[in-house]
């Protein structure tokens, strides 16, 4: 027992005890493979914990389990509403505990703690419980024919589900994609990512004292390249949901073409945000700092792409440049008045700088930021807010997502020169438009390409309405009730009436 779990005091003074082994059939049990994650607070560098990395025979027994969990009576023939019943159990359990996961989170990812508890946490609550209250809701329909015909459908769910999460939100992607798995009634393997790998072992120990039966849900900690390749090649995983890397998502694509599974996936984005000469500007200056600041940058729809039109773009840069001054406090995110806290782990920090550097080379001007900073006892890697202006539409900074407290700002003229240039993009997740026209505002939201359109607001999602991408940022969508239409198969059942 003593490798599979180790007591802990957070940098907060919380105390708590930490699972680290793989939860397979209800039970932490030491990885097969022998190989270990370490995992690093990003604020000091320092270690956290050592955790248990699943390889290619721990995805093998954990994925044995969701099948025997999946064919199981006390799983398969459980009642609906029994189990919108343990969703709400957990629901309260997240609850009661979420001081402890708000500190795992922040400790692990080093977001703020004050978000990580008033939006994470709560909002991998009120996830569970949207979809408790789904999950003896999902049916099929009667579909009239003929009098000699009686044909109806029968919403039956996909089976064992591999899911894949990513750091940027360790828990509300993992409730993302378990709430509608479960409500459901498939059984699931979850992967964290390699650099946060600790919250989500602690909730496992919610979901056993929930009451789900041993198998419907499994969770690993692995490297991609090993543990998330053999969820995405197993034969006897019907289903894939990766939250990621556009690029990482084009091989999960390729991996889970082995048995033709099931996929939805949700990737990068260059989100673009629209400011037209009649918006509200101190509006639009807030929401697009908001938009692309918080969580220190990594938030996989920032509005980073900031197009301006031309006679308010002066103004508008100053009054962006106000609100980094006013808003982004950087430090210890367990402080109360901490806005941003480190990238997540050194690569991460390593990558920003690099493309910090890249816009100065190709002769972008460097407003404010693009600098390390060391005030938080010398360590950590925080990187002050960077803004970058007089930007072409063909440099590196202006096209490619770069996950960081970074942002491109560039004029346009026209309507239609905004909109031609907010859709030049290989992404299309999420867009903003900032105007007091509101006709403008619905016409342009309709001829925006992406998955969600913002009207003068930016990254305020919400868990009752679908989430998504267009073109190279995903297949599918997730939150709302279109996001059990991923986990649900339709079987259609024809009856003849006819007596011949």
């Amino acid at each position: 027992m003593s490798d599979l779990f180790v007591d802990l005091t957070a940098p907060n003074g919380r105390k708590y005890k930490q699972p680290i082994g793989l939860f397979i059939n209800n039970e932490f049990v030491g990885a097969k493979s022998g190989k270990k994650i370490t995992t690093i607070n990003p604020t000091d560098e320092r270690e956290i914990a050592t955790v248990h990395a699943a390889g290619s025979d721990d995805v093998d027994i954990a994925v044995k389990a969701a099948r025997k969990a999946f064919k199981d009576p006390s799983w398969r023939d459980v009642a609906t509403s029994t189990r919108g019943g343990l969703l709400n159990k957990l629901a309260k359990l997240v609850e009661e505990h979420a001081e402890v996961l708000a500190t795992i989170e922040t400790w692990d990812n080093g977001k703020p703690y004050s978000v990580a508890l008033g939006e994470d946490v709560k909002g991998v609550v009120d996830v569970f419980r949207y979809y408790a209250g789904w999950a003896d809701k999902i049916h099929g329909q009667v579909i009239d024919t003929t009098p000699n015909k009686f044909a109806y459908t029968i919403r039956e769910p996909v089976g064992v589900c591999g899911q894949i999460i990513p750091w940027n939100y360790p828990l509300s992607m993992a409730s993302w994609k378990l709430g509608p798995a479960l409500a459901c009634g498939n059984t699931t393997v979850i992967k964290a990512a390699e650099q946060t790998p600790l919250s989500i072992l602690y909730l496992a120990t919610l979901i056993k004292e929930a009451g789900f039966p041993p198998g419907v849900v499994n969770i690993l900690n692995g490297y991609g390249q090993e543990a998330g390749a053999a969820i995405a090649t197993h034969p006897d995983v019907d289903k894939i949901a990766f939250t990621g890397s556009t690029a990482t998502g084009r091989q999960i694509m390729k991996l889970a073409s082995v048995n033709m599974k099931n996929i939805t996936l949700e990737t990068g984005g260059k989100s673009p945000l629209i400011v037209f000469d009649d918006a509200n500007l101190e509006q639009a200056a807030k929401w697009a700092h908001s938009g692309v600041m918080e969580n220190s940058g990594q938030i996989c729809t920032a509005t980073s792409r900031i197009l301006v039109q031309d006679v308010v773009y002066d103004k508008f840069v100053e009054l962006y440049k106000e609100k980094i001054k006013l808003i982004s406090k950087i430090g210890d995110p367990f402080k109360d008045d901490t806005f941003q806290g480190p990238q997540v782990s050194k690569a991460q920090y390593e990558r920003v700088l690099g493309y910090i550097e890249a816009g100065k080379k190709e002769g972008a001007t460097l407003t404010t930021g693009g600098v390390p900073y060391k005030d938080v006892n010398g360590k950590g890697f925080f990187i002050e807010p960077t803004i970058f202006t007089n930007v072409k539409d063909n440099m590196t900074i202006y096209r490619e997502e770069v996950f960081g407290p970074f942002v491109v700002i560039s004029s346009f003229k026209t309507e239609e020169e905004a909109i031609d240039r907010a859709n030049d993009t290989t992404y299309g997740l999420g867009a903003a438009v900032f105007t007091q026209n509101i006709t403008r505002g619905h016409k342009i939201a309709r001829r925006i390409e992406s998955g969600t359109v913002w009207i003068n607001s930016s990254n305020d999602s919400d868990f009752r309405i679908p989430f998504g991408g267009f073109k190279q940022s995903g297949i599918g969508r997730e939150l709302g009730e279109a996001g059990l239409a991923a986990y649900t198969n339709t079987k259609a059942v024809h009856v003849n009436l006819s007596g011949c």
